[in-house]
C-alpha cells in the first residue's frame, strides 16, 4: 500500500482557520441577543412516544428546544400529558430569558401531549397570536399491498 503521507498545516492556515470560525460564533452570537427578538414561533411535536418543542425566530431559525426526554423523563412517561406540560413550561422560560412575549403555536403528531402542552404555554404568560395544526394528512395514502394467493 505504501506510506501514508499526513498533511501538516501551517501556523498561517491554521490562524485564517480559527478567524474565520470566530467570525462565524460572533454572527450566531448576534442572532441570539437577547431583548431584540419580541415575537417568536413554537413548534410542538407530539408523537407516541415523546414530545419535542422547539423555539424559533419568526424567519423558523431554531434558538431552543427542548423534550420530555432532555428533561429527564424516561420510557413510556416520556409520552404522557404531564410530560408535555412540563416541556412546555421549559420552553416558556428559556423564551422568557430571551425576550420573547409572543409567540405563533404551530402543532405536530397525534400524541397525549398536545393538549396540555399548549394549555401550559399559555399559563405561563405567553401571548400566543396563531395556533396552527401542521399535521401531516395523506390525501389519497400509500399504496394497498397485492392481493394474497394462497
Amino acid at each position: 500500500m505504501g506510506k501514508k503521507r499526513i498533511i501538516t498545516k501551517t501556523e498561517e492556515e491554521l490562524i485564517r482557520e480559527g478567524e474565520k470560525v470566530e467570525a462565524q460564533v460572533k454572527k450566531e452570537v448576534k442572532i441570539e441577543a437577547p431583548g431584540k427578538i419580541k415575537e417568536g414561533r413554537i413548534y410542538i411535536s407530539s408523537s407516541y412516544n415523546n414530545t419535542i418543542m422547539t423555539l424559533t425566530d419568526p424567519q423558523g431559525n431554531v434558538l431552543r428546544w427542548a423534550s420530555a426526554g432532555n428533561i429527564g423523563f424516561k420510557g413510556a412517561k416520556k409520552a404522557t400529558p404531564f410530560a408535555a406540560s412540563k416541556v412546555a413550561e421549559a420552553i416558556s422560560e428559556r423564551a422568557k430569558k430571551m425576550g420573547i412575549e409572543r409567540v405563533a403555536v404551530f402543532i405536530k403528531g397525534i400524541g397525549s401531549g398536545r393538549e396540555s402542552a399548549l394549555r401550559s404555554l399559555a399559563a405561563k404568560g405567553l401571548e400566543i397570536i396563531s395556533i396552527k395544526d401542521i399535521t401531516p394528512i395523506p390525501h389519497n395514502g400509500c399504496r394497498p399491498p397485492k392481493v394474497r394467493r394462497v
